[in-house]
């Protein structure tokens, strides 16, 4: 440790700094001085202990007089590699964890960076030099809990050592027995167990020139955790190939499987993809739950008036319900909702997909196969000789398909697709451009919903912050008439402050906002007259719809999620 000597002078330098930063009083140095005297403890750890300067910057001024550099390790993913040259243990033990290599250069953060038995212990550990950085006590205990049980290190390190000690010459002779092995199959299970239980929606283990990134997308957003080294990407992506039941040998052509995988009690379907990049075969697997029943719209986040308008639509046993949305804003999880609510042994339902994500109990559902002609549209044609009640098509992508769901709406069925629009405004214009005749479309369609997908605030860490008056009177513009009374005079908003629920992201879990479009005489009018989505939006609003921007607004003030979340997926 730090002798006493130099700790004292360091923790005197550090008093008088923060005194001269305007940070400590006259009075407070006074205080620290003597307390200090008193009781033999350091004026750093008096000055932590009665809060008076945030340890942050005690500490930053602390590197800067040791002259060594001060690391912050949050949001910082560490190869499993250079992880591995410091066994979990030793880390805790000594407070210290390696995050980068430059050449033979070790960087670790070190609670005590001029401990030279650790700085020594780990040079002859690694054979490296160590270059030390000062980092916070706290922060390194959280990168340690983090960082090797999400790099997998002791699952991964006997697994990625076992990998890179087989020679390329033998990997080329006998790779599917060098993949099937416990090693690499290891490293698959804790990267889907780590999605599992991280609730990730999506795992991307993506080549690059030097190593391979294993991202997680969570809550809808893409994080980097996971570095591996390049020379395991191979045997891992060839693993996972099997398990898919895909080519192993064809790496020049994007590729399509699926398989199931059980941790604990949660089972999962799993669809994987594969695509040819410049540094090899990038892998996306997407994680379909099986066991999860489709939630209600209400626990979707639709509510008030648009849950009240889609609820009467419903009831009507022909015409066309469309759900609007870009990639990955839940329209299909809408509509399995949807299907879930009004599917009764009193009806038939049929549904065609790509691919069909979850099995809803009494829905027949098929699985578009191109290759032998089985596409929505021919699919649609065998619906109707069926006799079916309800169908669902799982997309609206071309003129034909468009046009036998507009039959099918017309000759009493009810139908329900998606569109890729960016609002519910949007869809009728685009079945027009489809070449959907004006008139059949006012017939046949009932409403459009619009949709978006917002991260909700962690609940463990929420906090209420005042909102800068700007902000506050453009939220008020965008809500009108709909502002709650409680929320007229004072205006509150909320935040997430980032704890180990959340993963200190401040978000869990995701909520939807809507806005639904009733198509009304006056609406088909303006479509007959083939006016723009502007044009439609302004008559819906003015007929009382609450548009996305809105919704998400009034979920801003109940605390749900914040405005930068709404702002994010429903600016225009």
């Amino acid at each position: 440790m730090v002798n006493q000597t130099a700790s004292q002078d360091i923790n005197v330098t550090i008093e008088d700094i923060l005194f001269k930063e305007g940070l400590l009083s006259a009075d407070q140095l006074s205080a620290v001085k003597l307390e200090s005297i008193n009781t033999g403890e350091s004026a750093d750890k008096i000055l932590i202990q009665h809060n008076l300067v945030p340890i942050e910057k005690i500490t930053q001024i602390k590197a800067q007089l040791l002259n060594v550099p001060f690391i912050k390790l949050e949001g910082k993913a560490i190869a499993a590699d250079i992880l591995n040259l410091i066994p979990e243990p030793a880390a805790r033990r000594y407070k210290i964890i390696p995050f980068e290599k430059n050449g033979e250069e070790l960087f670790v953060a070190m609670e005590d960076p001029l401990d030279i038995q650790i700085i020594q212990f780990i040079e002859k550990r690694s054979g490296m030099r160590v270059k030390p950085f000062l980092a916070l006590e706290g922060d390194i205990l959280k990168a340690i809990g983090d960082q090797y049980s999400q790099n997998l290190t002791s699952e991964v390190t006997s697994a990625l050592n076992e990998v890179q000690s087989v020679s390329p010459e033998q990997q080329q002779s006998s790779e599917p027995e060098i993949i099937r092995e416990a090693p690499v199959s290891n490293i698959v299970n804790q990267l889907l167990e780590y999605a599992i239980k991280t609730r990730a929606s999506d795992v991307h283990i993506e080549p690059q020139e030097d190593r391979t990134r294993v991202r997680y997308r969570i809550d809808g957003i893409l994080q980097e955790k996971i570095l591996l080294p390049k020379g395991v990407h191979d045997a891992l992506v060839s693993r996972i190939k099997i398990l898919s039941v895909l080519k192993i040998d064809e790496k020049r052509l994007p590729q399509d499987g699926r398989f199931s995988f059980t941790y604990g009690k949660s089972e999962v379907d799993l669809r994987v993809s594969t695509v040819p990049t410049v540094f090899g075969e990038k892998v996306v697997m997407r994680l379909l739950p099986k066991t999860n029943a489709a939630p209600t719209l209400l626990e979707l986040g639709l509510r008030g008036v648009s849950l009240k308008s889609l609820d009467v639509q419903l009831l009507r046993t022909h015409g066309i319900i469309l759900i609007c949305g870009p990639t990955g804003s839940g329209k299909t999880t809408t509509l399995y909702s949807i299907l879930a609510k009004i599917s009764t042994t009193k009806v038939n339902v049929l549904t065609v997909e790509d691919p069909v994500e979850y099995q809803i109990p009494g829905v027949n559902q098929v699985q578009v196969s191109p290759q032998v002609g089985l596409t929505f549209a021919s699919a649609l044609r065998s619906f109707l000789r069926q006799d079916p009640n309800i169908i669902m098509v799982g997309e609206i992508r071309d003129s034909e398909t468009a046009d036998l769901a507009i039959q099918a709406a017309l000759t009493g069925h009810q139908v329900f697709s998606t569109v890729h629009t960016n609002s519910a405004a949007g869809a009728p214009p685009r079945l027009l451009d489809m070449g959907v005749e004006p008139f059949l479309l006012t017939s046949a369609l009932n409403a459009v919903v619009g949709q978006r997908v917002v991260r909700k605030i962690c609940q463990h860490c929420r906090v209420e912050y005042n909102a800068a008056p700007e902000v506050i009177e453009s939220v008020k513009q965008n809500l009108g008439k709909f502002i709650p009374a409680n929320q007229a005079a004072g205006m509150k908003l909320y935040k997430g402050q980032g704890c180990p629920q959340c993963g200190n992201t401040g978000y869990l879990g995701r909520t939807g906002i809507y806005e639904v479009l009733i198509i009304s005489d006056a609406i088909g009018k303006l479509i007959l007259e083939h006016a723009s989505s502007n044009a439609i939006e302004e008559l819906a609003v003015s007929a009382g719809m609450i548009t996305m921007k809105q919704d998400g607004y009034l979920k801003v003030l109940e605390g749900i999620t914040t405005l930068e979340e709404v702002l994010r997926v429903a600016q225009d």
